[in-house]
């Protein structure tokens, strides 16, 4: 998927330094997520409904708990 046109965007809850936080694009019917202090490394590219459900359990169960 080309998301060099895509605009990232920054979580207003970060901190000052950049430090622990992801950046968000959104692609037509996709979500792509990528660490922000790395930006021209991996990109993980969800559909919305995957991100919704990576969310939900987020804000559920905490960051460390996703995919375990």
């Amino acid at each position: 998927m080309d998301l060099s046109r895509v605009q990232w965007r920054k979580s207003t809850r970060s901190a000052p330094n950049g430090g622990d936080c992801v950046e968000l694009a959104f692609a037509h019917t996709r979500v792509a997520i990528r660490d922000s202090k790395d930006p021209g490394g991996p990109v993980l590219v969800v559909g919305g409904n995957g991100f919704r459900l990576l969310t939900e359990s987020i804000k559920r169960d905490g960051a460390g708990s996703v995919g375990g």
